[in-house]
């Protein structure tokens, strides 16, 4: 057979797909990748060879779809952390309002981004700074509280969001407020509010001159900024407070110098934490960090309360009315020895930070621990976005796996980047829980995945993992009993294999749903199980029934001690049940003492366990007998 030389099947996809590689590499237009199939249309190419190159653009266009919003994401968090260690550095408050709202404009890329401050004295909120504003009486304007978007932030302390300000009926127009945002030219608007503690300071914004809609992402992160923000005006006027009452008070020295040398502190160990999340450092880096700064023992959890890292103390778990308490106050609150912190984005609550060993906390160690929240939100945020674009590549290999979607090299290949080796033997395994959140479910089984080095992801709405193991019965016994505790409610979990390569995958997921169906129907709700542990019910659900293996799983003690012994306790047990159980008409059969047949029905009951004669395990034992004598010919 020759080599070298281009199947005529694939003369035409072949440099189309080729092409369509090198569009990826270079980051080409959408448009692009309409030119290969274009191309091979024009040279001749079979309806085959078209329908191949549609599909591979397709995958082309999802990647770069994928990379793009990663690229997008890490860009955001990037000028998120700049903004953060910059806004650490400045000192001068007009400086650090001018740095929050350029910073604000960079991070979301609007046409105009401002900052107002409460005037707790006139009880309005006015315009501070601005960045990209042409209106002179925009810049100037006063708003009261309650009116028009920022007034109804300042008083809510809710970000609140409009595609089209003017035609937007939520918020109580007033003339000034419409003149000046029409004199603007502004259509889209987003407000979140500036906090310190359960205290609005102000109000920062992002706006367009064209509608629009802002997206969750967009509003999380323009709440971590102003999070950010609040803690630099507020060490900002400090600053300027501390250097007033130097000049005016001299006999507040010493208070001054105490103040000065916590807020010192606290900004030392909020760079401190900062740096080390820049740097990659983990959940486990910030908690030892923060257990040395405080003295103390630090845990993180999780929105849903999985710990996430602890540092010099026992596990505890999440303490749920403190988070709530702290979460509405904005503050630390005690809790029996305890120190809790809520870790916000904005309005979202992320999860919990706590401290122990510190029953009384000097309030310079509470500024510090509230504010190591921020950093751990930032942390939380970071560790969001890649684990959302991990389970979404992940999740959308095992789509494809289990829907037979694209080439097998190619899958095996996809696969292997990630980490999964599909020539190994796998076993599939689907999850459902009556009451348990799909959502709650679907991240503790991805998390079960990462650490099995396998796959997880939601398929035709059930809740599916491939991981390596020759076992799939334990190992769903295994998993059910840890979904259920990460996820707090029983949960029953189907498993068939082990399959080797893609090709073998979808019949495993098929049998593992029936499995899953068959233990649900027979009340096994909570427990996990394979088509092998039902016994003859999983003799009627598998694609290739194993008879032998049914046998023996049912016999095999009887049949390993006549193989040994010599002996025929086999036929003793069919005569038995031939008889319709009858001590008497079995003797007679087998022309024996009725004694011997006792004696040899007790010995069966030690091989089989003291069960063996109940109705369940006499259907399964007569069934397995019925078989054995099938398979030898009889």
């Amino acid at each position: 057979m020759l080599t070298g030389v281009t199947p005529p099947a694939a003369q035409h996809s072949a440099p189309a797909l080729r092409r369509l590689l090198d569009l990826l590499a270079q980051g080409a237009a959408v448009e692009e990748f309409d030119r290969p199939a274009a191309a091979a249309r024009q040279a001749g190419a079979t309806a085959a060879e078209l329908a191949e190159i549609a599909e591979a653009a397709g995958v082309a266009l999802r990647i770069r779809r994928t990379l793009g919003q990663h690229r997008v994401r890490e860009a955001q968090l990037t000028a998120l952390f700049d903004t953060a260690s910059d806004l650490a550095a400045l000192r001068d408050l007009d400086a650090v309002l001018r740095a929050i709202v350029h910073r604000a404009k960079l991070l979301l890329g609007t046409d105009v981004t401002y900052l107002s401050l409460n005037d707790d004295a006139a009880g309005d909120t006015y315009m501070r700074v601005t960045d990209g504003s042409v209106a002179e009486d925009f810049q100037r304007l006063r708003l009261g509280m309650g009116e028009g978007l920022g007034g109804l932030v300042a008083q809510t302390a809710r970000p609140y969001a409009t595609g089209d300000y003017q035609a937007d009926p939520r918020f109580h127009h007033t003339g000034p407020i419409d003149s000046a945002v029409l004199n603007e030219g502004l259509r889209a608007i987003l407000g979140v509010p500036l906090r310190l503690g359960a205290r609005v300071i102000g109000v920062l914004y992002a706006a367009d001159r064209a509608p629009r809609e802002f997206s969750a992402t967009e509003v999380a992160l323009l709440s971590s900024l102003a999070d950010h923000a609040a803690i630099a005006i507020d060490g900002a006027r400090l600053l300027e407070e501390t250097r007033a009452a130097l000049v005016d008070l001299n006999a507040a020295s010493e208070t001054i110098r105490t103040h000065s040398e916590a807020m010192r502190r606290a900004e030392e160990a909020h760079d401190q934490l900062t740096d080390l999340v820049l740097q990659g450092g983990g959940a486990d880096d910030v908690a030892a960090a923060l257990a040395d700064i405080l003295d103390g023992g630090i845990l993180i959890h999780d929105a849903d309360g999985a710990e996430l890292a602890r540092a010099r103390t026992e596990p505890l778990p999440q303490p749920i009315p403190a988070v709530s308490a702290s979460r509405a106050r904005g503050r630390a609150v005690p809790l029996g020895g305890t120190w809790v912190c809520a870790v916000l984005a904005g309005p979202e609550l992320l999860g919990s930070i706590a401290l122990t060993g510190r029953a009384g906390l000097a309030d310079a160690d509470r500024l510090l621990f509230e504010r190591a929240s921020v950093v751990t939100a930032l942390l939380m945020l970071l560790r969001r976005s890649v684990a959302e674009t991990e389970d979404r590549v992940r999740g959308e290999l095992l789509g494809d796996l289990l829907s037979r979607t694209g080439d097998p090299g190619t899958l095996t290949a996809r696969a292997r980047r990630l980490g999964v080796n599909l020539g190994r033997r796998h076993s599939v395994f689907v999850a459902h829980s009556e009451v348990a959140p799909r959502h709650r479910l679907l991240a503790a089984t991805a998390r079960s995945a990462q650490a099995r080095n396998g796959l997880a992801g939601l398929h035709h709405d059930h809740i599916v993992l491939v991981a390596p193991t020759d076992a799939p019965g334990p190992a769903a016994r295994a998993l059910a009993a840890e979904l259920g505790q990460a996820v707090g409610f029983p949960v029953t979990v189907g498993s068939a294999g082990p399959a080797t390569g893609p090709a073998e995958l979808p019949h495993a997921h098929s049998a593992a749903d029936r499995c899953l169906s068959a233990l649900r129907a027979l009340g096994h709700t909570g427990s996990g199980g394979a088509v092998g542990d039902l016994g003859f019910i999983g003799v009627l659900l598998g694609d290739q029934a194993d008879l032998g293996g049914y046998v023996h799983r049912t016999l095999g003690p009887v049949l390993d001690y006549d193989s040994r012994r010599g002996t025929d306790l086999v036929a003793t047990l069919d005569a038995y049940f031939a008889q319709g159980a009858s001590l008497t008409r079995t003797k007679d059969l087998l022309h024996v003492h009725v004694n011997t047949v006792v004696q040899r029905l007790e010995r069966i009951g030690r091989l089989l366990g003291q069960d063996w004669n109940t109705p369940a395990r006499t259907l399964e034992i007569q069934l397995a007998l019925r078989l054995h004598r099938l398979t030898r010919g009889l």
